[in-house]
């Protein structure tokens, strides 16, 4: 459950800075803003009517002086809560972030399609989480919604309630057959065992069919050690799901994984697709890596596809599915592939 009472700075903050030389500094730059603080012997203490002043305060810090300031709240009692202290970046981070355990109650999910390159039919949708800003201020997009889920240490709790609510939300809107796309974040799985089970509760809450559920590795977490990752895909296999891992050709997803995880599906990394011509030196990568995967009987989703030769080519390099924009835009519904995608099937 994600909850805001943990890390309240309603009493203020102490600030404390771990080199005499950020100390100084910090004494000085407190006077020179005029930022309201009281001085006490735990340190300054800046009050909450004085919060908006602390971006202004960090900016006078290089980075390597920022890692030196620290910041803990003030307990009822007038003492610094020793166990909450964190950078005083990060406290700033949260203090400009409140808005996110509201908007977490209110999490949406947009839907894109992933098509079988064979016949152009949609193979399944892809769940890209969403928040309802307060007050119909519009959609909270998820890099947002995850940088700020760290910043208040709730990772692991907006992991999982995001899995729940995409199964919730959108399973029930797929056509028989179509598979939903789940992102996870394997770094918030410590017991797979443990972690998993509210998700599975709810596939089994909606009468879920596991073998259309693919739980997808997220591009944005580098991989934990790989005996846990393997615990965790095979947790979820044990329930009858497929799984994926994103990004082949880049970032954390190694040629080593894949031979190790075998998952049921990859995704080629978008910067290999993106503006990928006949003549392009990047081809016979691609055809490489396709093969490859195939090879250890792996399937394979082709991402960033925006125009139709990126499209063309990626078929005749053999992938299985494609995704990106030239099929279809994420959107509230499922609403299948975009027309100029759908002639290029009808063209042969």
């Amino acid at each position: 459950m994600i909850t805001a009472e943990a890390g309240s700075a309603a009493g203020g903050l102490y600030l404390h800075a771990a080199s005499q030389h950020v100390r100084r500094r910090l004494s000085a730059w407190l006077a020179a803003l005029g930022l309201s603080h009281e001085r006490r012997p735990e340190g300054p203490l800046v009050t909450a009517d004085a919060f908006g002043t602390l971006p202004a305060l960090l900016d006078m810090f290089s980075p390597t002086e920022r890692a030196d300031l620290f910041a803990a709240p003030c307990r009822t009692d007038g003492s610094p809560d020793a166990w909450q202290m964190a950078p005083l970046e990060r406290w700033v981070q949260r203090l400009d972030s409140g808005w996110f355990f509201g908007a977490s109650e209110r999490l949406r999910f947009h839907l894109q399609p992933i098509v079988a390159l064979r016949g152009g039919e949609v193979y399944g949708y892809e769940a890209l989480v969403r928040a309802e800003g307060e007050g119909g201020a519009g959609l909270i997009g998820a890099g947002p919604l995850l940088q700020a889920a760290c910043t208040h240490g709730q990772a692991r709790a907006f992991d999982a309630q995001a899995r729940r609510g995409a199964i919730r939300q959108i399973y029930p809107q797929l056509a028989p057959g179509q598979v939903l796309f789940i992102n996870f974040a394997p770094g918030v799985v410590y017991n797979p065992d443990v972690c998993l089970q509210t998700t599975f509760q709810t596939c089994r809450e909606v009468g879920a069919d596991f073998s259309r559920l693919l739980f997808e590795v997220t591009e944005s977490e580098a991989f934990p050690d790989l005996g846990l990752l393997r615990r965790i895909l095979d947790r979820y296999r044990a329930e009858g799901a497929q799984v994926a891992l994103d990004d082949l050709g880049a970032g954390h997803t190694s040629l080593t994984y894949l031979a190790e995880l075998r998952p049921d599906v990859v995704k080629l990394d978008r910067a290999l697709i993106s503006g990928l011509h006949g003549s392009d030196r990047r081809t016979p990568l691609v055809l490489a890596l396709v093969e490859y995967a195939h090879d250890l009987g792996i399937r394979v989703v082709a991402e960033g596809i925006e125009t139709e030769t990126e499209l063309r080519l990626v078929r005749e390099l053999g992938a299985d599915y494609a995704q990106g924009y030239f099929l279809g835009r994420p959107a509230p519904l499922p609403a299948g592939v975009t027309p100029d995608a759908a002639r290029v099937w009808e063209k042969g």
